[in-house]
């Protein structure tokens, strides 16, 4: 099935429970590079979410149920000026607007450094912001307030090269620590989310909000409902 978002083509194929179904190489935990090729658009392949994908991630009594997630694998650019596959577990409404946020990054050249489903890093978001690792589902709580449950166990929500966009407590500390030095948003750096960047403008483009508004700012975040 084929999408036209703007100057942007997008391939996506929609598939069943073959992990491997609309992936040009072989499922991999880690960054894979894609063969030589310009590729001038996203492509990305959505399928059910096969139960390994999903691992600490999720657990019973989580607010949305595994038949309502999608795991999405889609291309991007890297840190190292390649074309890598990534892979995200989301909400099946959340697909939608992804694809045209990520469609847009791509098309901007806009480097990841890596994107792993959170069960790679046993569903700790600490180990996955360290990481730098871009993600969406987490069957987990808010980050310094363990009374909540964070967004992303909805599947509507995802962090961003949470190093280069970390996420400023109350206190100024920044989570993950690594990213400490990116707390000056005045530093100039690959991978950074800045305002009326091309990563902002395709979020506001589907509705969602950027954590970076907040009082205690969360530059990495984007979510559906603003939470």
């Amino acid at each position: 099935m084929r999408y036209r978002f703007a100057a942007v083509a997008l391939t996506v194929a929609l598939c069943g429970t073959t992990p491997s179904c609309g992936v040009p190489e072989a499922a991999a935990p880690g960054l894979r590079a894609v063969p030589d090729d310009p590729v001038a658009a996203l492509s990305a392949g959505v399928s059910a979410v096969p139960a390994g994908k999903l691992g600490a991630s999720y657990r019973p009594g989580c607010p949305v149920t595994p038949d309502r997630l999608r795991l999405v694998r889609m291309n991007h650019w890297g840190f190292d000026g390649k074309v890598h596959r990534g892979e995200l577990i989301v909400h099946r409404d959340a697909v939608g607007p992804l694809l045209r946020v990520f469609a847009r990054a791509f098309e901007d050249r806009f480097p990841i450094r890596r994107m792993r489903v959170t069960a790679e890093y046993g569903g700790s978001d600490e180990r996955a912001m360290a990481a730098d690792n871009t993600s969406a589902f987490n069957c987990r709580r808010v980050t310094g307030d363990p009374a909540r449950l964070s967004r992303h166990a909805w599947g509507d929500a995802v962090d961003i090269n949470p190093v280069e966009n970390p996420y400023v407590d109350r206190y100024g500390t920044s989570h993950p620590p690594n990213g400490r030095p990116h707390l000056d948003r005045d530093r100039a750096g690959p991978g950074v989310i800045r305002p009326d960047d091309a990563v902002t403008r395709a979020f506001e483009a589907v509705g969602w909000s950027w954590g970076a508004r907040w009082s205690e700012p969360d530059y990495q975040h984007f979510s559906a409902n603003g939470d």
